[in-house]
């Protein structure tokens, strides 16, 4: 019965963009779960047609979609929720608009302020029951089925079949397509010599049976690399990446002293080589669930030593963190930071860490500022920073006067640049 719905439903990528209007409200799910020859044919379409434009909301666009193109602006809107290098240029160009907010928000917001018309995903093939999975992205996926007016997906084999809160069955599905193409893969990162100091001091402070966040890039993969020697460590995290499947693969995780989904790794999306989507397809020890459960402090909270470790741009002598924005120059979004800061602030043990290299621009500028630079958006605030990490030490800011603060930042700021940090801390009647 389910083959022959299958095939009913089936068609290709052109015929589904021809279902979707002018003026529609469309949106996917993060990352990967993009639909790339949906979107690439909606976009052809829309060059042909006049009549109000179709929006396009999603959460880190990692392919070189149609609605960055600058031939359909006025045609084609999309808004990022969460930028990367694509989504970035094309705000910088006023070919895009961004959306604000705690990822931990995204499901909610569907619905309560944005009436959606379409929502298009790439998933895995169908099971024999009829079900397909969202693969690498849990997230938003299922807020979206349940309020879109339409549902297309893309079916992919190269799309891993996850677990958890993970599925939809042909039968909710309105049209879909086939479309075999490698998905978007990081490039392995290479770890430099300032993200291992980092990562070694951070890993330094996680116990055995420790619950980990941990993000992708150079900083988060050196403090997996450190963290091989650990034992019974867990996993509760918003990106699953080439770090945690190293980390299981050698047995430093294990999750048997969680105290939260014990034995399993929990994540909301997945993105990295392909070793990671590899490693994910069917596989019962990691499930995927919505991004508001899994980012929700509260839930967070309910791992004991609980640790996160985050990534950020630069913080001023009060403990402000800037993470999305260099000055008034978009950057990339607000994300899940301060949901696990927050969470591991309020778990039994837990810890939490805002990491960064102390310069930037080949040494001429310090990410460590008397105040941010001029327009830059505060992502996580004083009151929520736990510790500041960069390669020479670890500032400790929680339970800190604003002096002592000060401080602590200015001690692990380059050399170079502590003289002058003094100076102005000084004249802010910090120091």
């Amino acid at each position: 019965m389910e083959q022959a719905l299958y095939q009913e439903k089936l068609c290709t990528a052109a015929e589904i963009a021809e279902q979707i209007e002018s003026g529609s409200v469309c949106a996917c799910g993060t990352c990967l779960s993009e639909p790339a020859a949906i979107t690439a044919a909606l976009g052809a379409r829309l060059r042909t047609l006049d009549g109000p434009a179709v929006t396009h909301h999603q959460t880190m666009p990692v392919y070189p979609s149609a609605f960055f193109d600058e031939a359909l602006a006025g045609r084609y809107t999309a808004v990022s929720w969460f930028s990367t290098g694509y989504a970035r240029e094309a705000f910088a160009r006023g070919l895009a608009d961004v959306m604000p907010g705690y990822y931990r928000d995204v499901p909610a917001l569907y619905g309560e302020e944005i009436n959606l018309d379409v929502f298009y995903a790439a998933v895995s093939p169908m099971d024999r029951h009829g079900y397909f999975s969202f693969g690498t992205t849990g997230a938003e996926c299922q807020a979206l089925a349940r309020k879109a007016k339409q549902i297309f997906l893309e079916v992919n084999p190269h799309m891993p079949r996850t677990f958890g809160d993970q599925q939809i069955h042909l039968s909710k599905v309105t049209a879909l397509c086939e479309n075999d193409a490698p998905l978007a893969a990081a490039p392995p990162v290479q770890i430099d010599p300032v993200s291992e100091k980092i990562g070694a001091l951070i890993a330094g402070e996680i116990p055995d049976g420790a619950t980990l966040q941990l993000g992708i890039g150079a900083i988060p993969a050196a403090v997996g690399l450190c963290l091989r020697e650990k034992r019974d460590l867990g996993i509760h995290t918003e990106l699953f990446s080439d770090s945690m499947v190293e980390l299981i693969e050698c047995g430093a995780v294990t999750n048997d002293r969680k105290t939260l989904h014990r034995g399993k790794s929990i994540a909301t999306l997945a993105y990295g080589t392909q070793r990671v989507y590899d490693f994910l397809h069917e596989n019962v020890g990691v499930e995927f669930y919505p991004v508001n459960y899994v980012n929700d402090p509260h839930v967070i909270a309910k791992n004991d030593c609980f640790v996160s470790v985050n990534a950020c741009l630069e913080v001023d002598l009060w403990g402000q963190v800037a993470s999305e924005s260099i000055g008034t120059r978009h950057f990339s979004g607000t994300g899940g930071q301060v949901d696990f800061v927050r969470g591991a602030r309020e778990s039994k043990g837990g810890r939490s860490f805002i990491a960064m290299p102390s310069t930037a621009k080949g040494g001429t500028v310090s990410r460590i500022k008397p105040v941010l630079t001029a327009g830059a958006i505060v992502t996580t605030s004083k009151n929520d920073v736990d510790a500041v990490v960069t390669e020479y030490g670890i500032a400790r800011l929680r339970g800190r006067t604003a002096k002592q603060r000060a401080t602590a930042l200015i001690a692990i700021a380059h050399p170079a640049f502590r003289e002058e940090l003094t100076y102005e801390a000084k004249q802010m009647n910090l120091m």
